[in-house]
């Protein structure tokens, strides 16, 4: 599980969604637009934030524009994990007119689906008071999750796990389905490569000291009570093991979580739930050039 510093994303990672989100939105063509709008009209749009949110998905949206008009100047003026309140301009667009309408929604669609991700991020962020890692799951929208994932940490959390590969969490059914916790760690650690850590779920105290018996390095401690996560954390310490909360986790539970002493805590709702943010594009007309 490699750590992603907050940067800009790679264009490769979105390019060709951004094309087939166009390309899913415009059919066999933008029959208003073309009805109503010259090829040569000019206009300017600026994407105004219509509550408070942590901005994310500039990058993505402007390549729609670009997509359609590779003439497109933009000005960002609060960028992607910037902080925003209502009636701040976030950014702006200037280019053919035509582009700038067709591209519109699918435009704001991704703004307004990153930048809700980002902003529940932030609020579980700041709800740990810097006492707990906030990690995001794959609980993401199915080809979305390079973008969902920045998202996240655009919002100050952490990714946990990129894709299959990228750790080793043995969950309650590979518990189940190798014959208990000690015979999928001992597997486990027979095909592991490069000596990778290794995370196990247990769902009790009882498979917690099994697993930590067979020397575990990292515990997920799944829907267990606030008590038994502590008695969990107490113990996996004793073991030099790091605990992980998972399951229900909510808002107003975090504080009480990351006061258990808990290394991390994986929390779904931030990529399955979190709502759009209202974000709107405005545009006017420009001088023909």
């Amino acid at each position: 599980m490699k750590s992603q510093p907050f940067g800009p994303l790679e264009p490769a990672l979105y390019r060709e969604t951004v094309r087939r989100a166009l390309a899913e939105d415009l059919g066999w063509g933008d029959l208003t637009t073309d009805g109503t709008i010259t090829p040569r009209q000019r206009a300017r749009g600026v994407f105004l934030a219509k509550a408070w949110c942590v901005v994310c998905g500039l990058d993505v949206a402007m390549e729609a524009f670009r997509q359609l008009d590779p003439g497109a100047t933009f000005n960002v003026l609060h960028g992607d994990g910037s902080v925003c309140h209502p009636g701040d301009v976030l950014a702006e667009v200037d280019g053919l007119a035509g582009a700038l309408l067709t591209a519109e929604r699918t435009a704001l669609n991704f703004m307004q689906r990153l930048s809700g991700i980002a902003t529940v991020t932030r609020r579980f962020v700041d709800a740990s008071g810097g006492k707990i890692t906030v990690l995001d799951t794959r609980k993401t929208t199915p080809t979305l999750r390079a973008l969902e994932k920045y998202a996240v940490r655009a919002g100050g959390g952490t990714n946990h796990r990129m894709a299959l590969d990228d750790g080793i969490l043995i969950k309650d059914n590979h518990v189940r389905l190798a014959g208990g916790i000690r015979e999928a760690l001992a597997r486990m650690r027979a095909a592991s490569p490069d000596d990778m850590p290794i995370e196990i779920e247990v769902q009790s105290l009882e498979q917690l000291d099994e697993a930590l018996a067979v020397g575990a390095t990292r515990v997920l401690a799944d829907n267990l009570t606030l008590d038994e996560i502590r008695e969990t954390v107490r113990r996996a310490k004793l073991h030099g093991a790091q605990v992980e909360v998972s399951g229900g986790v909510t808002l107003d539970r975090l504080a009480d979580l990351a006061s258990t002493g808990a290394d991390f805590v994986s929390v779904g709702a931030l990529t399955h739930s979190a709502p759009a943010v209202d974000i709107s594009f405005e545009i006017e007309p420009q001088p023909f050039e």
